[in-house]
């Protein structure tokens, strides 16, 4: 027996130097299993590696990825059941795992130990790693223990070569990371728009955790909502897609500031409905985004069902990338604010000067032809001077209009219904039109970020009260009712602005600028307009906004 495996030993050695070579684990596994056939005259072999549950989750073996023998009927082997070598001349038993899970496709096996199978551990640092099985010996029923202790060697060897190989690995992991995060940090301070550099990070976190999808989720513009805002691989169809905070894992995450690894989204209730209808159903993981230490957002990574899940170490190459990400949202976020404040600014200048020079200088012609009109005992010059007085009147009118669209400030530490109050003193109420406001608090609540634009409404309605209806009255009134906008039934909010003027009829005449801007203002708030009005009985306008 000595003689006959003292022709092995010095394979065994070129053995060990051939995986020693290797650099890479894939290639390990692929020169081990090959060995491991050759050294004990196997038909088969293969190496069962170890998942987070010490079950078997992937085997690489020779040829096909099921043994020949009748032996390798089983199920997945507990690391503790494998810590000695087995070799049994009993007839084999199925092995099945403390819980079963439903059964994933292409998931393979190691035979069960048995006549004709040989079971070897593979340890790193006293730790398994998974397991050497051959099975089928071509010239005999069973191995024998030559056969068994040139296994034990080349596990040996293995176990060294496969952690020098996942040392490598991580080097190489980490010296990428670098590389990518000094890409995006760069693209960062370069400016980009933040769809894209959130498309890169999600594409640097994906390649880096071996994933195949990845996606970065960020506050909606609904309340309670997220907003797919990026995403690349097997999840690029959800892009742009929102998801309820409250019935989700990115949601749990967000509230809880934790990671979440989830080992199967398809077995998951939470998983988001879209994602798996197409097919995004296998292993995740989900880091929470802060900015100033609250959570906002979400990273999330997929794999493909069948493949490995996710470890701690996927999550802590993937942890720089969730951070970078709230970081770009933060910095991006914050550079839009500055040009909107530099924007409003140009425009708190403009509005300064067209007020303080061009219609003080207009208003000082004015009194100076209403003078001229005085002392002239003509009266044509007397109703031309009058008529041109009036004129300059429109255009100080219009003038104070456009300046307050270029003033937003009109709503600085105001409320809508203290704006709106402020706009009918400065357009309705000089004209003549006694004008009465009427707000709603829960409404103007709800619709505070759209001051700006309801603001805007309400100047234009009013211009057109001034010009051209002729009334007395006027009310502005913001309330809300059940109804549908677009088709969509439920609560909607109405800004409403109606008159006692002349009227006119809606089929019979053409519409205006005014309309038109009306229902362009109307449209970009989401909402709709509707108009009512005839000869001699006023006019009324609604926007409709839903809630």
């Amino acid at each position: 027996m000595a003689a006959r495996y003292g022709g092995r030993e010095a394979r065994l050695l070129e053995a060990g130097l051939a995986l020693a070579q290797d650099r890479q684990l894939p290639a390990v596994f692929r020169r081990l299993v090959a060995l491991a056939a050759e050294l004990t005259g196997a038909r088969w072999c293969g190496v069962g590696v170890f998942g987070a549950n010490k079950l078997v989750v992937d085997v690489i073996a020779t040829g096909s990825r099921d043994p020949e023998q009748p032996a390798a009927a089983s199920g997945p082997k507990r690391a503790a059941e494998a810590a000695e070598p087995e070799r049994s001349a009993e007839a084999p038993e199925s092995e099945r795992p403390a819980e079963a899970p439903e059964p994933e496709p292409r998931r393979a096996v190691l035979p069960a130990p048995g006549p004709g199978v040989l079971r070897i551990p593979v340890m790193i640092q006293d730790a398994p790693f998974g397991d050497l099985c051959v099975a089928g010996k071509r010239e005999a029923v069973d191995f024998d223990e030559d056969d068994q202790l040139a296994l034990e060697t080349l596990a040996a060897y293995a176990a060294v070569a496969i952690e020098n190989a996942t040392l490598l690995m991580e080097a190489e992991g980490r010296a990428r990371r670098l590389e990518a995060l000094r890409e995006v940090a760069a693209r960062l301070l370069a400016g980009p728009q933040l769809d894209d550099l959130l498309v890169l990070i999600a594409s640097h976190a994906m390649l880096l955790a071996r994933a195949d999808g990845c996606t970065v989720l960020i506050p909606g513009a609904r309340e309670g909502t997220l907003v797919i805002d990026a995403a690349v691989g097997i999840a690029g169809d959800l892009r742009g897609l929102e998801v309820p905070i409250d019935q989700s894992v990115a949601g749990q995450v967000i509230q809880t500031g934790k990671t979440e690894v989830v080992a199967n989204l398809s077995a998951d209730s939470r998983t988001f409905p879209p994602a798996a209808e197409r097919g995004i159903s296998g292993s995740a993981m989900y880091l929470p985004l802060r900015a100033r230490q609250e959570p906002f957002g979400a990273l999330v990574v997929v794999r493909r069902v069948g493949a490995v899940a996710f470890g701690e170490s996927d999550v802590e190459l993937v942890e720089g990338f969730a951070d970078l990400a709230a970081v770009a949202f933060d910095y991006i976020s914050v550079h839009r604010e500055l040009r909107r404040l530099a924007v409003l600014e140009e425009r708190e200048r403009i509005a300064r000067e067209l007020h303080d020079g061009a219609i003080q200088a207009l208003f000082a012609v004015g009194m100076g032809l209403q003078a001229t009109a005085a002392r002239t005992g003509e009266p044509e010059v007397t109703r031309r001077l009058h008529g041109a007085v009036g004129e300059l009147d429109r255009v100080i009118s219009d003038l104070r209009s456009y300046i307050f669209g270029l003033r937003p400030g009109v709503l600085a530490g105001r409320h809508i219904d203290q704006a709106l109050r402020r706009l009918a003193e400065e357009i309705a109420m000089p004209a003549g039109v006694t004008t009465v406001v009427e707000v709603e608090e829960q409404v103007a609540a709800a619709l505070s970020q759209h001051a700006g634009e309801l603001v805007q409404v309400v100047r234009e309605a009013l211009s057109n009260v001034v010009r051209h209806a002729r009334a007395t009255t006027c009310r502005v009134s913001l309330y809300w009712r059940q109804g549908s906008v677009g088709g969509l039934p439920g609560r909607v909010a109405v800004l409403e602005v109606d008159d006692d003027g002349v009227g006119f009829d809606p089929r019979a005449s053409r519409p205006g600028h005014g309309l038109g801007n009306l229902s362009a203002r109307a449209a970009a708030l989401g909402g709709s307009l509707e108009l009512e009005s005839s000869s001699g009985e006023g006019t009324t306008v609604r926007v409709l906004i839903p809630l």
